[in-house]
């Protein structure tokens, strides 16, 4: 991977071999918005066939790293209700990508490489862990019922055959509940460590839409709860890469901007062998997108009621309307699954865990993981 600085003079894009794509260009500012989402399907429907025909990823594979609690309540827009513990765990995974950007060098990309611990520093994460400790044996329960540790991203890594210093870059759709000094370092002790973080990916830059870093920097009170607040403390500016709107970053590879969740939401979008899939938190099962097919109680029902072809994961109330826009962009991107072409090939980046413990709020398909290709280190 290269080490070398951008200049300051360079197109932060061209300096990594990527490139803007033009056919999303301002539909998100298109008035009134009935019309923005006539213009945001219709742009990914000219954009799709494009992208499928440049070419695929070299290879994909994810890796779980973390299950966690999460109210019900926010997971399908409160169209959901349980008479018992009203929280669900969703399963985090790290998805790492091989590509060839724009200039023909070999990348290594790392999507949600989450951190747990830096994660349990958002408020609402905090609040609920203290809500659990004053509950009799609540800390057994989360515990055992809705905790799970799989893999640290380092751990996942190797598991893949990598090290640190094949990374590239990552990125996170989001900065909710993420900690960039746990990834890209900082010259600053975090609170009750001996010694300033060390960058987890040696040289790799961060990806980040400038709305979400932005967001980081300056949070808003219907933000607050979700970030950590003084997660960019000590962080080298230079180690990250912001980019506007929406980005190819090689054949088979683009970041869609998918504003609403978050100001500076993006989700990944991939060909593979078997056609598209999309990665994001817009959703996270199947059902958040495709509910007229979904069998947990209530999110059917909500589809019917409202006349609306998806039902947002809503924790946040940044911008309803655009989260709706932008999940209908990931659906028209996505191929239909190869063993179930009724469900689209969309991939939560934490999704809904396939636990009977929380019937009946399970998953009506669920997605598990994606690979493809085979992942190579720079020992291979």
């Amino acid at each position: 991977m290269s080490t070398k600085a951008t200049p300051k003079n360079v197109d932060p894009l061209a300096a990594i071999g990527a490139r803007s794509i033009p056919e999303f260009e301002g539909v998100h500012d298109v008035w009134p918005r009935g019309e923005r989402l006539r213009a945001v399907r219709a742009a990914a429907e000219a954009y799709k066939p494009r992208f499928k025909a440049q070419g695929q990823v070299k290879a994909v594979q994810s890796v779980d790293i973390a299950a966690a609690p999460y109210p019900v309540g926010f997971a399908f827009h409160n169209a959901v209700s349980v008479p018992t513990l009203p929280l669900i765990a969703m399963i985090n995974r790290m998805i790492v990508v091989q590509y060839d950007d724009w200039d023909g060098n070999a990348r290594t990309l790392v999507f949600e490489p989450t951190m747990p611990e830096g994660s349990a520093e958002a408020p609402f994460y905090a609040q609920l862990n203290e809500l659990m400790e004053k509950i009799p044996g609540g800390q057994r329960i989360a515990s055992t019922v809705m905790l799970k540790y799989y893999a640290e991203p380092l751990d996942a890594l190797e598991k893949l055959g990598l090290s640190p210093d094949d990374i590239d870059f990552c990125t996170f759709d989001h900065l909710h509940v993420q900690d960039p000094r746990m990834i890209m370092g900082s010259s600053v002790v975090v609170p009750g460590e001996s010694e300033p973080r060390k960058p987890l990916f040696g040289n790799a830059k961060m990806l980040v839409h400038e709305r979400e870093l932005a967001t980081l920097e300056s949070l808003h009170p219907m933000q607050w709860a979700w970030y950590v607040e003084d997660g960019l403390e000590g962080v080298d500016p230079d180690a990250f890469v912001k980019f506007s709107g929406d980005i190819e970053l090689g054949p088979g590879l683009t970041l869609l901007w998918t504003p609403g969740h978050t100001d500076g939401n993006h989700s990944l979008c991939i060909n593979t062998p078997d056609g598209v899939w999309v990665s994001s938190e817009n959703g996270i099962s199947i059902d958040n997108w495709q509910p007229e097919l979904s069998k947990i109680p209530g999110v059917k029902k909500y589809h019917e009621t409202y006349g609306r072809e998806i039902c947002p994961n809503a924790n946040t109330l940044e911008d309803a309307q655009d989260q709706y826009d932008s999940m209908v962009k990931e659906k028209t991107m996505a191929d239909s699954c190869k063993d179930d072409p009724r469900f689209l090939q969309i991939l939560p980046s934490t999704e809904l865990a396939d636990w009977k413990r929380f019937w009946p709020v399970r998953p009506t398909k669920f997605q598990g993981g994606i690979s493809y290709g085979t992942i190579t280190g720079s020992k291979a």
